[in-house]
């Protein structure tokens, strides 16, 4: 009863204090300094909800948003008591998010997240991605051909994760199935071509979320930089993306795997059973949202047009958007390159660079849907109608992308504001040795990815951090992107390898494989490739070997490890393992 009573009186004491306290007072100066100053540690608090919640909850959305009204409740503790306060705060969120959509830039990053997905629910109603897949699964021949060519569809499907899961999966289930291939490595081997070639391409219902994280991150250390030209400066650092893929590749051209992996491929070739025995195969939900409309006949145009206009008219808006762009400046010397040599590589680079990518995406998407919708019609596929329907279809979606941006863009303004960059900037760069930042990134990416189940939220939840700290501890340009490219790629590991994550999840359905053996098979080979990224990646680059050093070495090494360290499939070394067995066993008697 005193031990009640007690905390009664502490919780009352604590609650008159808040109805009470004043904090932050309106000063001049650097806001961000002055507020770093006076909260200290509680700048950090934010980001430290947000983390903790996803933990918690599991969703993304919840975390990101808590964590914003922990950051506008701090900033709006002027004098108020605890209600205003909260009150203020809740506005503050409003305004903030009303801002966010009121960029340009924000607004065309949403806007072409949106349009490529409605692309992508044309192109499969159309038949184009299965048009593809089938064309390629024809040429399977063997265990190698059949691994390959789904490792190389999922490739080519680099536009979307969630399409690359659902599309390569249905179509190549039959032909790795009949080739004695294990479901746990057809579902690993979509899963390792899903988000991490999504993550890196230059066109997908990804790279609008990164460049508007780069931009932002940047704007924090009062830099205006080319996103675009950042992002793709980014890809060779990517080593957990580029590896996995390595990987993925080697492991079914020597036809060599190890732990669990092994097993279930061994079980499939020598018993025939591509599941195991205690499986509980997952099923795609509404998988008809993914199948072609009835009676269409498959042509792989149906996909090659739409991509192929999306493709060109994204490279060509850069170069016609920069070009307006730097003829409307005041750099003479570059109005002349584009004038004298607008062909030439160093007229094509600027024009890129000036480019207003947000803009340029949502054109080529747009674009792209309107060719798509064209043909539809014109093969009497659907009417226009129902190609407007399907593609606003597609484009719901992506609408948790959107909502997602909001919150992600909102947290970094607060975080700004508040001074968190450089509270922890003070805290950290004196007490972290610059070259093992870069792995201390990656591997903090992969903690939250891997607990909350989501690249998306991680990503931005670590980036308007990462960009000031690594700022902060080296004044090289690519000790930075190597550091942006870790928060990206060690968001996309934690998120390959978790068993809540959407892509692990639907990786599980295409292939029809149960869902805990996907997840026990693959976890063992993304940690094995992280170390790779980690000891042979961040840390070389870390320590100032150039990239183009440190990723072919990495690469050939993860080649001899895979070779070496796997032990072979085939069905002939697993019939003299077990008469060996068999052997010993006769021998003690059994």
């Amino acid at each position: 009863m005193k031990t009640r009573n007690k905390r009664t009186f502490v919780l009352v004491t604590l609650f008159l204090f808040l109805l009470s306290t004043t904090v932050l007072a309106a000063e001049t100066g650097d806001v961000a300094t002055v507020n770093a100053t006076k909260l200290g540690f509680w700048t950090l608090l934010p980001p430290i909800i947000a983390i903790l919640l996803a933990f918690i909850t599991k969703n993304v959305v919840i975390s990101l948003f808590l964590g914003v009204l922990v950051g506008c409740f701090l900033l709006n503790m002027n004098g108020a008591n605890i209600f205003q306060t909260l009150l203020f705060a809740f506005l503050d969120i409003v305004q903030r998010i009303l801002n966010s959509l009121a960029d340009p830039w924000n607004a065309g990053i949403i806007l072409q997240c949106l349009a490529i997905g409605g692309l992508i629910a044309l192109i499969t109603k159309m038949g184009g991605a299965k048009a593809i897949a089938e064309s390629l699964a024809k040429k399977a021949k063997g265990p190698v051909s059949a691994q390959v060519i789904t490792w190389i569809l999922g490739i080519l499907v680099f536009f979307d994760d969630y399409a690359n899961s659902l599309i390569v999966g249905p179509i190549m289930r039959p032909v790795t199935d009949s080739m004695k291939i294990s479901r746990e490595k057809l579902s690993f081997i979509i899963d390792a071509t899903a988000a991490p070639i999504a993550g890196i391409a230059l066109i997908s219902t990804w790279v609008g979320y990164e460049l508007s994280l780069i931009k932002d991150g940047f704007l924090g250390i009062g830099q205006e930089v080319d996103a675009f030209g950042l992002f793709i400066s980014t890809i060779p650092y990517r080593f957990y993306n580029i590896l996995i893929l390595c990987f993925t590749l080697f492991t079914a051209l020597f036809l060599k795997e190890f732990g669990p992996m092994l097993k279930a491929e061994r079980r499939a070739r020598s018993t025939g059973k591509v599941i195991s025995d205690t499986a509980n195969p997952m099923l795609v939900e509404n998988a008809e949202e993914m199948e072609p409309k009835e009676g269409v006949k498959l042509s792989i145009w149906n996909a090659i047009i739409p991509i192929g206009t999306l493709i060109l008219g994204a490279f060509v808006g850069f170069y016609y958007n920069g070009y307006t762009t730097i003829m409307a400046g005041e750099d003479v010397a570059l109005q002349s390159i584009m004038t004298n040599s607008p062909a030439s590589l160093r007229a094509v680079q600027s024009a890129f660079g000036n480019a207003d990518a947000s803009v340029v995406l949502f054109q080529a998407a747009l674009l792209a849907s309107i060719v798509a919708m064209f043909m539809g019609v014109c093969k009497k596929i659907f009417k226009i109608g129902e190609a407007i329907d399907i593609w606003v279809g597609g484009m719901k979606s992506l609408i948790i992308t959107g909502v997602i941006l909001l919150l992600a863009w909102s947290l970094s303004g607060v975080i700004k504001e508040l001074g968190t960059a450089k509270y922890l900037v003070a805290l950290l760069s004196d007490a972290i040795p610059a070259f093992l930042l870069p792995g201390l990134i990656f591997l903090l990416g992969s903690i939250i990815s891997f607990a909350t189940g989501t690249a998306y939220g991680t990503m931005g939840i670590l980036m308007p951090l990462t960009i000031p700290l690594a700022h902060s501890m080296s004044a090289d340009p690519n000790f930075i992107i190597m550091s942006v490219g870790a928060v990206l790629t060690g968001a996309i590991f934690g998120d390959h390898c978790s068993p809540i994550s959407d892509t692990t999840i639907l990786s599980s359905m295409g292939s029809s494989c149960d869902h805990l053996d996907h997840t026990n098979t693959q976890i063992w080979y993304a940690i094995f490739v992280a170390i790779f990224a980690v000891v042979f990646g961040y840390i070389p680059v870390g320590l100032g070997v150039p990239v183009y050093i440190v990723l072919p070495i990495a690469i050939a090494i993860l080649a001899l490890a895979v070779y070496f360290i796997g032990k072979p499939v085939e069905v002939e070394g697993i019939e003299e393992e077990l008469n060996e067995k068999d052997s010993n066993l006769e021998k003690v008697g059994i």
